[in-house]
Order: C-alpha cells, then structure tokens, then sequence
C-alpha cells in the first residue's frame, strides 16, 4: 500500500473518530434537551425546543462528516461545508467565552477542535485530494477502487 493511501485511510479515521462527538451529543441532546448538560429543571419550552433543535443540527453535521468518510479525497466540497459549520459554531463559543461565560473543560475542548483542528482537517484533506488526482495514487494502478 502506498504512502498516500496510508494518509488517507488515517485521515479518514481521523474524521470518524472526531465525527462521533457530534453525532453523540447531538442525539444526547435531542433526547435529554438541556438536562444534558446537568441544568436544573424546569427550563423554559422555548429553550427546550431551541436545545433539542440544534442538537438536531448537531447530530446531522455529524453525520454530514460521516458521509464525507468513504471517498474523502472527493468530497472537498462537501468536507469544506461542513468545516465551515463547524468553525461558525466555535466562533460563536469564541463570542460567549470573551463575553465571560467560561464552559466546562469539554465545551472548552470542543473550542479547540471547532477552531484549530477542523481548520487543519480541510488543509489535510486539501493535500489528499490533489495526491489522489496524481495518476500514482493507486499504486500505479488508476482502475483500483479505493473505497
């Protein structure tokens, strides 16, 4: 197996392995509303429901980057949307922090992977996608199926 394809299967671990969080919390939160993060009850509906929507949108984002998994090497575009969502959402953690509001460790984690390590993710999966259009990706031979 060549280098390149090495890289790639590891990209896409890589991916689905930071996809899971956001597929966990996501249903998590769909199913628990904001008693997920431990706040007292009763809670407002209109928080529930503003909750339980983007967890919602969470869970899917997540499996948006699951989708990109088969085949990453292709799906720039797709990959680069996703990234896009992602890093809206950590600027927008970003915001509340400067503001004040200081989360918990994992909130504070998911900063980190929200805005320095999906940023690197793209680069990576940038660099894949122009190896996998050099005519030696496959190891020489251009009809192997890689996925």
């Amino acid at each position: 197996m060549s280098q390149s394809l090495v890289e790639r299967r590891i990209l896409q671990s890589v991916v689905g392995v930071l996809a899971a969080i956001p597929v966990l919390a996501g249903a998590e939160g769909v199913i628990s509303g904001p008693e997920f993060l431990d706040v007292s009850e009763p809670w407002p509906a209109d928080l529930d429901s503003h909750f339980r929507f983007l967890s919602g949108i969470f869970l899917a984002v997540g499996i948006g980057w699951y989708s990109c998994i088969p085949a990453i090497e292709t799906h720039g575009a797709r990959f680069r949307l996703l990234a896009a969502l992602t890093v809206a959402g950590g600027l927008a953690r970003l915001f509340s922090l400067m503001l004040g509001t200081i989360p918990s460790g994992g909130h504070l984690g998911g900063l980190g992977i929200e805005l320095v390590a999906v940023p690197l993710l793209v680069l990576w999966q940038a660099r894949i996608a122009r190896l996998y259009r050099q005519p030696d990706f496959n190891g020489g031979n251009p009809t192997e199926r890689l996925y």
